[in-house]
């Protein structure tokens, strides 16, 4: 698809997130669909038995419990020491992965998004979401350039609470400030980063992954990281994963490009490698490109489904809104 540099992208907190959008994102938060267990006080229920004031369950008193935490009320009533639990909170460990990879500049379209600036504000929103519950949240962006340099990987350290939510901002923002050019030459793949991800994982959490994820030969090697099936060292059963699919009309449907001139013959880069090639698009040339996307994006549902994760396809010209109030909300991805 053709690459545009046209539209400013955006540059504060309420371009990616307006104001009315967070009011409504107060009301919700990231699910996991598993008790994970958490390391600090947070606003989920955990599987974990404490003090809080929700209370779980009895068991009998053994000598040597806290004598404050009997039920009084059934001694009265039964004779029998019972003390009372009460189900402990805690917070959630939320990863999240935007692919900043080249590809990712495609989908710009009048007043639409390119798939990177829609990416980059549905994360700072479930980042938000996140952050407002309380919980851990860690920001990742693949195809970063640091320090003057391409490189794979870029992470903000985990930052909890409302405090964090500008220094996600100012991590994503800075990412989308990054022209075309600094994103040539990245190496790795979009598995590399996910691997780096599940061996640096200390602890257990949702994993939410944005990407095209159009990748020759596809990512399941580093969904099997991220499922656990990494080998040595992996982070088996530690991720509740998400993959989010963001394509542009244009991809699924090259024929809404040929205003841009998209037909006869072409010469062609591929902004991930940039390799230069020449071809001739006809009918029956688009005809077959979408019958490869589809059994492409059939594969990677399959992919994701054997591995017990959530597969989303969404447009970049989405209402960011809308999606997480809707297929979102009805995926069990927030709630």
């Amino acid at each position: 698809m053709l690459v545009s540099a046209g539209a400013q992208p955006p540059s504060t907190l309420d371009d990616l997130v307006p104001p009315e959008l967070r009011d409504r994102l107060d009301r919700l938060d990231v699910l996991s669909r598993r008790m994970l267990a958490g390391k600090l006080p947070g606003e989920r229920r955990s599987k974990r038995r404490g003090q809080s004031v929700e209370f779980d369950d009895y068991r009998p008193y053994i000598p040597g419990d806290d004598l404050r935490h009997v039920d009084w009320n059934v001694y009265a009533r039964f004779d029998r020491f019972v003390l009372k639990l009460f189900r402990e909170e805690e917070d959630l460990a939320v990863d999240l992965l935007v692919d900043a990879s080249g590809s990712m500049m495609t989908g710009e379209s009048g007043a639409a998004p390119s798939k990177l600036v829609f990416a980059h504000r549905l994360a700072m929103s479930l980042a938000y979401l996140g952050l407002v519950a309380r919980n851990r949240v860690r920001v990742s962006v693949f195809g970063a350039r640091q320090e003057g340099r391409a490189g794979t990987l870029a992470t903000l350290a985990a930052v909890r609470g409302r405090v964090g939510v500008r220094r996600v901002a100012e991590f994503l923002l800075g990412s989308l400030a990054r022209p075309i050019e600094s994103r040539e030459g990245v190496s790795g793949s979009l598995s590399d980063a996910m691997r780096t991800l599940a061996l640096t994982r200390a602890s257990r959490g949702v994993m939410i992954v944005l990407s095209d994820f159009l990748v020759p030969g596809g990512v399941a090697r580093g969904l099997n990281y991220l499922a656990g099936g990494g080998g040595a060292g992996s982070s088996a059963g530690r991720y509740d994963t998400h993959c989010i699919q963001v394509l542009s009309p244009e991809e699924m449907d090259p024929s809404l490009a040929a205003g841009a001139g998209l037909v006869g013959d072409l010469r062609l880069m591929d902004v991930e490698t940039g390799r230069w090639l020449e071809v001739t698009l006809t009918r029956p040339a688009l005809t077959g490109y979408q019958r490869r996307l589809r059994a492409y994006l059939e594969q990677l549902e399959k992919d994701c489904l054997a591995r017990s994760m959530t597969y989303l396809r969404v447009s970049s010209t989405d209402d960011v809104a809308g999606l997480i109030l809707g297929p979102l909300r009805r995926r069990g991805i927030v709630g």
